[in-house]
């Protein structure tokens, strides 16, 4: 088996006595996307930047590209590209200016051709001129990812990067990434959004800067052990009241016309729920737990690394 591009154990990370990364071990094969979720806060951010080198663990180890994280950080740096959360470039200089000076920041031997295949690449060639500036979030994206991969890394990293991009922009990043991976990039992506993380070949859910679950979507949703129940009827909103606090009910959400009830025990869920169905004239159904349900209940269950 080849090595993974990203095998992480125990790594740690403490500031001013609060551990935010506690223990996190993370595997991921090479030429796959990742998915790394979490709440505001849970250390997906510090988890990375010790992947890429930008930090150094205060404990735990790991090869990232083959290369230790501790003794060759700076050569795991140059083979890989960081999209941050915030847009970092130069505002006032164009999308081929930009690109021309990430160029040399990486002393790439060929600058003009390199700018010029990114510029193709990415769709980018016929705005070469626009002022970055002045791009929508989804240009300034796109050129973003140029810029990250300029320099053909092995390992792209990816900190919610479609954050305030319309839905269709999004659709057309992600194209790009599994058209990325699938010339054998790596990509860890952190995410908040659901039908991002389904786009992921595996995912890994973080909590107060501990690793709560990894593995496929249907592997995480399996392993989760949910039962999920579909209210429906103009009672919902009567029905959920009943049901909340009520045992073996550990979510309820409104969707629509509909109320969705999750939980662990799902014999004590369903006759709570089959008894507020027949109080409020609703019907009821079984339907597949979603990864929301599971994410949300992990949410519930951790806990708070700040107490």
């Amino acid at each position: 088996m080849p090595e993974p591009a990203i095998a992480v154990r125990g790594l740690v990370k403490r500031y001013g006595g609060r551990t935010v990364v506690d223990h996190v071990s993370l595997t991921v094969a090479a030429g796959t996307i990742a998915g790394f979720l979490g709440p505001n806060g849970s250390g997906k951010t510090t988890t990375i930047r010790m992947i890429c080198g930008l930090l150094t663990p205060d404990g735990g180890e790991g090869r990232v590209l083959g290369l230790d994280i501790r003794r060759q950080s700076a050569a795991i740096k140059r083979q890989t590209g960081y999209m941050t959360q915030r847009f970092s470039l130069y505002e006032d200089l164009t999308i081929a200016e930009n690109l021309r000076f990430v160029a040399g920041l990486y002393r790439l031997p060929d600058a003009r051709a390199a700018v010029a295949g990114t510029l193709a690449e990415l769709g980018l060639t016929a705005r070469r001129d626009q002022l970055a500036g002045a791009l929508s979030g989804g240009w300034k994206q796109r050129l973003a990812l140029a810029a990250c991969i300029m320099h053909r890394p092995r390992l792209l990293l990816l900190d919610e990067p479609t954050a305030g991009v319309d839905p269709k922009a999004r659709r057309e990043f992600w194209d790009e990434i599994h058209g990325l991976a699938a010339q054998g990039l790596t990509v860890l992506v952190s995410t908040h959004y659901m039908d991002e993380a389904e786009r992921c070949h595996t995912i890994a859910y973080i909590s107060f800067g501990r690793l709560v679950t990894q593995g496929s979507v249907a592997e995480v949703i399996r392993d989760a052990g949910l039962t999920t129940l579909v209210l429906e009827g103009p009672g919902a909103a009567q029905a959920a009241g009943r049901l909340r606090g009520a045992p073996g009910v550990d979510q309820v959400a409104h969707y629509g016309n509909a109320l969705h009830v999750i939980g662990r025990d799902g014999p004590a869920m369903r006759q709570a729920a089959e008894a507020a169905a027949a109080a409020t004239g609703c019907s009821l159904r079984e339907a597949d737990s979603s990864l929301e349900d599971v994410f949300i209940q992990l949410m519930g269950e951790a806990q708070d690394n700040m107490s």
